[in-house]
């Protein structure tokens, strides 16, 4: 999918949570190809970058260029058991209410509740201890769409 990025972090392979649109974006004319084809609070990495140029006043340098997009990868700390690469489930986030320095694994930006995943890759058994008692396994994952 093609959308509109700030010329100065247009790089393949860059990652970006989409948060939502600026107030200066609802007028633009360019909104249509740009914000309304990305989903909120998604994950994306750049894949392709085009030759274009427009102007934007939200962006540094007051420039975007179009790219493409895909779905990124995401890494996770899952309790569910019987999973393996190419497996597929329902993403479910664990019940906890602990703070600790693995949270951000455990509720990554980017994943949604009853999302469709694939597991790309299956890490094994995560190394640290969870304060809450949890065995845990490191997953990389894909959306199934």
């Amino acid at each position: 999918m093609i959308t509109l990025i700030g010329k100065d972090i247009a790089k393949k392979g860059f990652e970006f949570v989409y948060l939502g649109p600026a107030k200066e974006c609802e007028d633009c004319r360019f909104k249509s190809s740009c914000i309304d084809n990305l989903e909120l609070n998604r994950k994306y990495v750049i894949t392709d970058i085009k030759d274009n140029e427009q102007k934007c006043d939200i962006h540094s340098q007051n420039i975007v260029i179009p790219v493409e997009v895909e779905l990124a990868e995401i890494d996770v700390l899952t309790t569910s058991k019987n999973i393996f690469e190419g497996s597929t489930f329902t993403y479910n986030a664990p019940e906890c209410d602990e703070y600790c320095e693995f949270h951000d694994l455990c509720f990554p930006e980017g994943l949604i509740e009853n999302d469709k995943c694939i597991v790309l890759k299956n890490q094994g058994k995560h190394k640290g201890e969870c304060k809450k008692g949890l065995r845990l396994t490191n997953l990389t994952l894909g959306f199934v769409i």
